[in-house]
């Protein structure tokens, strides 16, 4: 009892809010939570953290262990849109660009066709109604040469990512994550969200091969080494995707249930650029528009050594706004999103096309309006890294910061509400918490997080941030625990 009334003294006299009518009976009940469950068999060999902070003064209202470094995981996320929103603003729009660097006489083009890609994470991705599927784009790109009169081309089909540096992959990325759908790696020519689905036939008993049907797409240039097996009814996708990046083959291990006819599970496309160029090239041969040398072309940086001097743009395809775009990386956590984000920040502000530059750039904008970064070493955009980590102490004071700013109102509807949608629409129903507090979530390798805002009883606005790591999963879950603390918050 002695431990957890120092706690709550401590918390008392860190903080000037209890004069802005703070619920100190639902705060010491709160520390106290905190402290029991710090304590329990269930984080015996693990930590806690929280902090919340007043959004209106910036002042830290509950505090436990809020300065230890933690990886935020995917919460990450909202600083990485937050700072996004701030540097590009949130009409900012990624424009993609079918060009040619040759001359159009009579039905011939004498040149090269470039797909100049800006960082587009969203493009022929089909996720919003507004923008084409693959099949559509690359349709409309053959359709683009046709309403010139092109019926030949004496070049190659060129995807043009040069943009962000040809280094697809942020520090720190688990090597089993990289071929997966979420290990995506970011290139300035993004296609299909960088993703494929293998589709498989299970076998008809436990432990038989299963087959590997197709790819949708389907990938021409790539080997897939299949070695998946067949296990049990409803055991799930437990199929793990092995690639380089910028790499052409695949290892696919691992099982796919038995029962379903067919079983598809996501890759990530290792070289977005490359398929792109590969794709666009068979949609034109199947257009009757031949190709005069149809040699694979990944040249991601090919056009900063040749400096070439595009004469005429064919066609061009614009994102959604950031908004919408960051509003999809929050509500649905894509990891590609937030890449594509941060290599942005980096270019737009002139540090450079690399994740590292990016980096640089979301500190400077953080540092120059005072908030703290002691702690906070990152890796990436999206927080799959496990060697990022940050205090939550940071995490809540560029929350608060974030509050005050213009593109605020933006930022906080990017955000998904508790038990209403995005990753957190299961949590906090029938609880005060639910449609009060917006909530992104994080989970990678031993840590689960929650960070974003909600309203207290006295009607202000308020950032915080929970993070548990190393817990044991023999002694309940994780989520079910940070789902508590968000409820018991409401009260302050």
């Amino acid at each position: 009892m002695n431990r957890i009334y120092f706690l709550i003294i401590s918390v008392f006299f860190a903080s000037s809010s209890f004069a802005q009518n703070i619920d100190t009976l639902a705060q010491e009940a709160l520390i106290r939570r905190l402290d029991s469950l710090q304590n329990s068999f269930f984080m015996q060999h693990g930590s806690v953290s929280a902090c919340i902070k007043s959004v209106k003064t910036g002042q830290t209202v509950l505090a436990f262990h809020h300065r230890k470094s933690v990886p935020p995981a995917s919460t990450m996320k909202l600083i990485t849109t937050a700072t996004a929103l701030a540097v590009l603003n949130q009409s900012f729009t990624y424009t993609t660009t079918l060009e040619t660097d040759g001359v159009i006489r009579n039905d011939t083009l004498f040149g090269n066709l470039w797909i100049r890609g800006s960082g587009d994470p969203s493009l022929g991705g089909g996720r919003f109604k507004s923008t084409p599927t693959l099949p559509t784009l690359l349709k409309s790109w053959a359709t683009a040469l046709r309403d010139k009169k092109i019926r030949h081309m004496t070049g190659r089909v060129i995807g043009d990512g040069s943009v962000f540096d040809e280094n697809s992959i942020p520090g720190g990325w688990p090597w089993e994550d990289l071929g997966n759908y979420y290990g995506a790696g970011v290139s300035g020519l993004n296609m299909n969200e960088n993703k494929f689905r293998a589709v498989f036939k299970p076998g008809t008993e436990l432990d038989d091969p299963a087959g590997l049907i197709r790819t949708e797409p389907a990938l021409p240039g790539y080997t897939l080494i299949n070695r998946v097996k067949t296990d049990g009814p409803r055991s799930g996708d437990q199929v793990t995707i092995y690639s380089t990046p910028l790499g052409s083959q695949y290892f696919l291990e691992g099982y796919v249930p038995q029962g379903p006819a067919e079983f598809g599970v996501q890759g990530s496309l290792a070289n977005p650029s490359l398929f792109t160029a590969t794709a666009l090239q068979q949609v034109l041969l199947e257009n009757g528009i031949t190709v005069g040398d149809t040699s694979q072309t990944s040249f991601d940086f090919l056009r900063r050594n040749q400096a070439l001097a595009f004469r005429d743009t064919l066609a061009k395809v614009q994102s959604p706004t950031l908004k919408d775009l960051a509003t999809e990386c929050n509500f649905q956590s894509i990891n590609l999103y937030a890449e594509a984000f941060l290599k942005t920040i980096g270019v737009a502000l002139n540090y450079g096309n690399t994740t590292q530059d990016g980096v640089k750039a979301l500190e400077k904008i953080w540092t120059s309006k005072r908030v703290s970064l002691a702690g906070f070493r990152i890796k990436d955009g999206s927080g799959l890294s496990p060697q990022s980590v940050l205090t939550l102490d940071t995490m809540t004071d560029i929350l608060a910061v974030a509050a005050r700013e213009s593109y605020f109102p933006a930022f906080y509807s990017t955000i998904a509400v508790l038990g209403k949608n995005g990753t957190v629409k299961n949590m906090g129903r029938g609880t005060k918490a639910a449609g009060n507090v917006r909530a992104k979530s994080g989970s990678i390798g031993g840590t689960r997080a929650f960070a974003g805002y909600f309203n207290g009883k006295n009607g202000q606005l308020y950032a915080f941030a929970f993070n548990i790591q190393q817990y044991d999963l023999n002694f309940g879950s994780s989520t079910r625990e940070l789902e508590k603390l968000m409820v018991m918050m409401v009260n302050l």
